[in-house]
């Protein structure tokens, strides 16, 4: 016994947890704790019977075999995601169901039961922090007990369906619709607040950009409530809700897929293709509201030089850098994109005049100007590591400009005239002139033949 404990200390003490701010750790401890402290406290509410214990191994068993037959998806899921753990729940199907029809400490078994077996079989990426793991199956758990504590004091007959196989009319109903509520906010709000507290700059954007995805930890939910009716009226059709949860995880599989390709994998950004179509929809919003939309190009002064001086790894680092300089400086409504290369472009919905324009622009050189990125060590001596960035700006409406390749063409031209001022620099195109430039829109726009431009 000694011998497990020492392994077991040694196993936490190599966690990554111990590396994160303060405040994750802090956060996650205190979840954790609250977790064993909620689950001891529920244990003794009510005893276990023969008949929980026949529920409670359909349910086992049904769980078995889903995770089991996701297991692949789920480690696609976890290999597109960087190792990290989704906010969405998709065992709470089965959770759910034992907090519905079985005593407290058996619901706590099969949320404990579900989360270290698709920890065990969603590998190697999963096993790579496993702090994660225990912190979502806390944060489960705690909302687990509080929908145990509101499902005991709402409902007529708990835990179980009573007789007849339905509940007592609309009131048990909602409070069932509560405690599901309860319990996915608690979780949701937890892992929220631990991704906050990790990453300070994050924005409220950011942080529910995925939260659509929410819908499909519903419809597992409301898999849940079927569930836990049919495992005690008529368990031998259990096999169909491990038909439909094999269903709804390649559903997520394919929303996860289709928010991957909107994101730019090297900086966090929208995608050019992405970015164009809101931009173009942001267009048409300004052009009925008769508001103004600004549109910004942003390029990396002799960027090549970093890259040909310190190598590709480090040039990713800096279009990282200015990437997350980028989205602290624009609003939630703004949307940027990488463009290719060292180009970003940002739409700013409703900018107001040009001059408001301008100093954005000139916030964002600013921002950019002061960023430092050390060079790898043995080439810290090779070159000079600093770097500007040169912005070409456009609004509409303006003279000529009526679609969104005209905005463009417009910010584009005045991104060359300030390449051509000496970069490090702003120009913001002359809403009153027709853009006459001979150069093409950007996304057909060459690379400059200067070496270094």
């Amino acid at each position: 016994m000694h011998g497990l404990t020492r392994r077991a200390r040694k196993w936490a003490a190599g966690w990554a947890l111990w590396e994160m701010p303060r405040a994750v750790v802090v956060l996650v401890l205190v979840v954790d704790v609250v977790a064993v402290l909620t689950s001891v406290w529920t244990a003794f509410l009510l005893p276990v019977e023969g008949a929980d214990l026949t529920h409670f191994a359909i349910l086992l068993a049904c769980a078995s075999i889903a995770i089991e037959l996701t297991r692949h998806i789920e480690r696609r899921r976890q290999h597109e995601r960087g190792g990290t753990v989704a906010y969405i729940d998709t065992k709470a199907v089965w959770s759910f169901a034992a907090v519905l029809v079985l005593p407290p400490v058996l619901a706590t078994v099969m949320v404990l039961f579900t989360y270290a077996l698709a920890w065990s079989r969603v590998k190697p990426q999963a096993q790579k922090l496993p702090y994660r793991w225990v912190f979502s199956c806390a944060t489960v758990l705690i909302g687990t007990h509080i929908a145990v504590a509101v499902l005991s004091s709402g409902m007529s007959s708990y835990p179980g369906v009573p007789s007849g196989g339905v509940w007592q009319g609309l009131l048990d109903l909602g409070v069932v619709i509560a405690a599901a509520t309860i319990r996915w906010a608690i979780n949701v709000g937890l892992v929220m607040a631990a991704i906050a507290a990790a990453k300070p700059t994050v924005t409220v954007r950011e942080l529910f950009s995925n939260f659509g995805e929410q819908m499909l930890e519903a419809g597992a939910m409301g898999l849940g409530l079927v569930a836990a009716a049919i495992v005690v009226t008529n368990p031998v059709v259990m096999p169909g809700i491990v038909i439909a949860m094999v269903a709804l995880h390649r559903g997520i599989l394919v929303n996860q897929y289709q928010q991957a390709s909107r994101i730019d994998a090297k900086t966090g950004l929208s995608t050019a293709g992405w970015w164009h179509e809101f931009a173009d929809q942001s267009l048409a919003h300004a052009r009925d509201r008769g508001t103004t939309l600004g549109l910004l190009i942003v390029d990396l002064d002799h960027f090549k030089r970093l890259n040909d001086t310190f190598g590709h790894p480090y040039g990713d680092l800096v279009l990282k850098a200015v990437a997350q300089e980028l989205i602290a400086e624009i609003r939630d409504e703004d949307a940027c994109g990488r463009w290719g290369g060292e180009e970003f472009v940002i739409v700013l919905p409703d900018v107001g005049d040009r001059r408001n324009l301008r100093n954005i622009a000139q916030r964002i050189r600013r921002r950019i100007q002061s960023v430092v990125v050390d060079p790898p060590a043995h080439l810290a001596e090779a070159g000079d590591a600093t770097f500007t960035a040169s912005v070409g700006g456009a609004i509409y409406p303006s003279a000529g400009v009526n679609t969104l390749d005209e905005l463009l063409l417009a910010a584009d031209t005045a991104l060359y005239a300030a390449k051509n001022g000496g970069r490090n620099t702003v120009r913001i195109s002359d809403p009153d002139l027709p853009v006459t430039a001979e150069q093409p829109a950007l996304p057909q726009r060459a690379e400059p033949p200067a070496p270094g431009a």
